[in-house]
């Protein structure tokens, strides 16, 4: 049995790496199906956001170069780039990671709480998929008990930090009055729900949520008071709007240069604020090329990120030490699992010993054997086939001078030292 998280993230690849290994919700159940057939793999899930793609595995014999080399074919990508930003873990340390994760611990933003959320998702898509079974199912258990645990006995979620708010907050440096200003949403997801609320708390009254569906834009737009429009009416939009963020699964753009361009003419080069969340981007690059526009992405929140964070730093400590035990304790379980099995099997064969043994006595008894002779045979019968291949094994591991054999036969069979020497009670 071997568990490995294999993927890239924030720390060891680009956007433009990113966007090109992230999963869409669509592929997510074929993907796996495959990854399982393809790898022999016998449980697996996998985890897309904008800031990682990861793989969790669970199988005997398991070479992370196997994963590794499905994932660049799946993706048409070149396996030594991906080679170059992707990252192993195995065991327990894949058990940590998983954790850490789930925990914000590994975040863009120390300590942002969607990430239980997406991980969440991605057990729940895995199941779908059939593609989770006892052992991957109970390290996902483990890992959102880990995380519920950090979060409920530590500080590190109490401030609002996320790249929602990281966006928000630069925003607020950039206007110097946001309450005047108007705000255009692409999408209508958890991220943009986000910056809709931290966003009516920074009292911004006028904000436009644009997306493909109508009816999931006036959801959104209902609750926080705004305007529902639909992706093509983005343009019209544009002219009126100081603040664009957007984040949405599309795989191409969905804001160009000439959509912006023709927005600052009519707004007299009247400056836009612009920040891409999604991966893959949903605004162009090209965009971020004009005058009177400010495009930012997720890999540009560093500074504002690492602003907000400071509160939570003296927090991350204490979160890894309840991490570490979160690990402890799973894999102490996993190992306890591990002797079930032979337990199993060692009563098994214990009560077929028995039961022979048993046949035999009943025989001798019905044909008129003395009882008690019957008895001491049984007993002696049962001990000796009880003895005999613990006797063979301990014998040949002491001719081939393993000694840390016979040391661990005197732990399991509970021996005293000098047992041997004593006489029977």
């Amino acid at each position: 049995m071997a568990f490995l998280a294999l993927g890239i993230n924030h720390k060891t690849a680009s956007v433009d790496v990113r966007e090109r290994v992230a999963f869409t919700p669509e592929q997510l159940v074929e993907a796996l199906q495959q990854l399982c057939r393809l790898t022999q793999s016998r449980e697996a899930a996998i985890l897309s956001t904008c800031n990682r793609s990861e793989l969790y595995i669970e199988q005997d014999q398991l070479t992370a170069e196997v994963v590794l080399s499905w994932l660049a074919d799946y993706h048409h990508l070149n396996l030594e780039e991906l080679r170059a930003s992707a990252y192993v873990h195995e065991d327990d340390a894949a058990v940590r990671h998983m954790m850490r994760v789930a925990s914000g611990l590994d975040s863009l933003v120390l300590g942002e709480p969607q990430i239980l959320g997406q991980m969440k998702s991605a057990y729940a898509v895995a199941r779908e998929a059939g593609t989770i079974g006892p052992l991957l199912g109970r390290l996902f258990q483990a890992t959102f008990s880990a995380a519920k645990q950090v979060r409920t006995d530590t500080a590190i979620g109490e401030n609002p930090v996320s790249v929602a708010f990281a966006a928000v907050s630069l925003a607020k440096q950039i206007f110097s009055d946001l309450q005047r200003s108007q705000a255009l949403l692409i999408g209508a997801g958890e991220t943009i729900t986000l910056v809709a609320r931290h966003l009516r708390d920074l009292g911004v009254k006028r904000i436009v949520v644009a997306n493909r569906t109508l009816e999931r834009a006036s959801i959104l737009a209902e609750e926080f008071g705004a305007h529902a429009v639909l992706l093509a009416d983005i343009p019209a939009e544009l002219v009126n709007s100081d603040i664009v963020i957007s984040s949405t699964a599309s795989q191409l753009p969905i804001l160009g240069k000439g959509a912006v361009e023709s927005a600052l003419k009519l707004r007299k080069h009247k400056p836009i604020f612009m920040v891409d969340i999604a991966v893959p981007r949903d605004i162009e690059p090209e965009v971020g090329e004009l005058d009177d526009v400010y495009l930012y992405t997720v890999d540009d929140l560093h500074e504002v990120v690492a602003e907000n964070l400071k509160s939570r730093q003296g927090a991350a400590q204490a979160a890894e030490e309840l991490v570490s035990l979160g690990v402890d304790d799973f894999m102490s379980r996993l190992r306890e699992l591990a002797a079930v099995d032979v337990l199993r099997a060692y009563r098994q064969q214990s009560e077929r010993l028995r039961d022979e043994e048993l046949q035999k006595a009943q025989r001798l008894l019905a044909n008129g054997a003395n009882a008690e002779d019957v008895l001491a045979s049984l007993a002696r019968g049962l001990t000796n086939k009880m003895m005999h291949a613990p006797s063979v094994q301990l014998k040949k591991l002491s001719a081939e001078g393993r000694v840390d054999a016979l040391a661990m036969a005197q732990e399991l069979f509970a021996l005293d030292e000098g047992s041997t020497d004593k006489p029977p009670q």
